[in-house]
């Protein structure tokens, strides 16, 4: 009998992370579940369990090395690495955006991204049929007021993406970047504002059905359960009611 195939998700906390692992483990993977909060990921992992599926909890910070690869050394093959960790800071213009805000987020996006990915490669070339995603955002593509370090962090890992595929060809590794829209989570927009509920909320006035973490853990899962000579190598998808990053539709 063929082993389970195991999947990584980083950023499995909550949001996107947390939908994803559970779309991941509903669709036949053992899921390693990664993320600063040990316990919201142990309640992940119990609950994937309780649901029959196989799931493991593993507190993990991506933009720490040294953890990073003593994480990786629990690997010999590895199916698929959901790169899912990140995050935005403010909302000011270059002109007064915080330093510290934006080196924590390319910190956070892109070095993450390139910890796990570095340490896990080998796993993922050695199982034979390996699966890296990348989770940027709409922001790696375009720019918009009030975004600057998130879009320039996110566009280091749209890059990334994009020269990694270049370099690893002929290899058995695919490259897939999932770049979403407005998606509505319970934490990004109120950890981007700091807890300010109310400007969180703003984000989304008047705006019929923006994206859920469900709706982008179900494109993931697509993109990673097409055949293997199939790579998806970059999927946008946004709510019907955003034409850009800067053209929604708001009823009010």
């Amino acid at each position: 009998m063929a082993a389970t195939p195991i999947a990584v998700v980083t950023g499995a906390s909550s949001g996107i992370g947390a939908a994803t692992a559970r779309q991941l483990a509903s669709a036949g993977y053992r899921v390693v579940l990664t993320a600063r909060r040990k316990d919201r990921i142990e309640a992940l992992a119990a609950e994937i369990n309780e649901a029959g599926h196989q799931a493991t909890a593993y507190a993990l910070d991506v933009t720490d090395r040294a953890a990073v690869d003593e994480f990786a050394t629990a690997f010999h093959s590895l199916a698929v690495l959901v790169n899912n960790a990140g995050g935005a800071l403010g909302a000011d213009p270059v002109a007064t955006g915080d330093p510290a805000d934006w080196r924590q987020m390319y910190e956070t996006n892109v070095i993450g991204t390139l910890n796990v990915t570095q340490a896990l490669l080998p796993a993922l070339t050695e199982s034979g049929d390996g699966t890296i995603v990348i989770l940027s955002s709409t922001a790696g593509l375009s720019t918009y007021e009030g975004g600057g370090g998130y879009v320039a962090a996110k566009h280091g890992e749209h890059v990334l993406a994009e020269t990694l595929r270049l370099e690893i060809v002929g290899t058995p590794v695919r490259v897939i970047e999932v770049a979403p829209g407005m998606v509505r989570t319970e934490e990004f927009a109120t950890t981007r504002f700091r807890g300010d509920t109310e400007k969180a909320a703003k984000v989304y006035a008047g705006v019929d059905a923006p994206l859920t973490a469900d709706d982008v853990a179900d494109t993931i899962t697509w993109a990673v359960t097409r055949p293997s000579h199939v790579n998806i190598d970059l999927l946008v998808v946004r709510p019907r009611a955003q034409a850009s990053n800067t053209k929604v539709h708001r009823t009010t």
